[in-house]
């Protein structure tokens, strides 16, 4: 005897597909999802997907990433971290340095950090195992703005603030234009706000070093309309419904 047309379309509803599961359950993006099923290194009851479109029901399916099995997705976690100097943003490191990972050990769930924060740069990290969320705010297409204060050797001409502001071209290409402000300066440094939308490796040092001023202290103190308010150094805090609702409208 069929199901009811409710119990079929509750039965349609359970289905997801397998890269969806995998991004929900802090796997990975959608985009790397898609990857590791187009490289054969997912198996949904012990067979390997072969297409994209493939839908897979997480109550009673069972679905494996290089052999591990992928359990029921976990809420989702959004967590907001100061990140110290002296750690890398990644869940290990192979040097055995200290990961911000460790510094969320007791969090529940598996969470992954969005972007990176260079060992010796401090400030804001995100934290989460929404992988769809992760990827949106990565996506160059949103402009995501990035501030930070940064320590820099000596003070900035106009000239060189003005090259900030319109872009200064770097081995990799041009930058985009960034808002820049000096707060603070004295013979030997400054400090200035600096507002960006991109993550190329380095490139708030690469920017300065550009026009001739190397950076002594990295600093993100906001991202998106996110910032770090009265946080200190190895702390975080669960982002509140409205800031999460906010961060999924971007």
């Amino acid at each position: 005897m069929k199901g009811t047309g409710k119990e079929r379309r509750k039965k349609k509803q359970m289905l997801e597909r397998i890269q969806k599961i995998m991004a929900q359950g802090g796997i990975a993006s959608r985009r790397e999802a898609e990857r590791l099923i187009l490289d054969g290194r997912v198996t949904l009851n012990g067979k390997v997907v072969e297409e994209l479109g493939t839908k897979a029901d997480t109550e009673k399916d069972y679905i494996k990433v290089n052999g591990r099995l992928i359990t029921r997705p976990e809420p989702k976690t959004y967590i907001m971290l100061f990140k110290p100097r002296g750690y890398v943003t990644t869940s290990k490191d192979p040097e055995g340095r200290p990961t911000v990972m460790e510094l969320l050990e007791k969090v529940k769930v598996r969470v992954f950090p969005v972007g990176r924060l260079d060992y010796d740069t401090e400030g804001l990290i995100l934290c989460t195992n929404d992988g769809d969320l992760a990827h949106r705010l990565q996506h160059p297409s949103h402009e995501i703005p990035k501030t930070y204060l940064v320590k820099v050797d000596g003070v900035p001409t106009q000239d060189g603030i003005v090259k900030l502001r319109n872009g200064i071209k770097l081995k990799d290409g041009m930058t985009a234009p960034a808002r820049v402000k000096i707060i603070k300066k004295a013979e030997a440094n400054s400090w200035l706000e600096i507002i960006i939308h991109e993550g190329r490796n380095r490139q708030i040092k690469r920017m300065f070093e550009a026009i001739g001023h190397s950076v002594i202290k990295l600093k993100r103190e906001g991202l998106a309309f996110l910032s770090l308010g009265d946080l200190k150094p190895a702390e975080y805090r669960h982002l509140t419904a409205e800031e999460i609702k906010k961060l999924k409208e971007i």
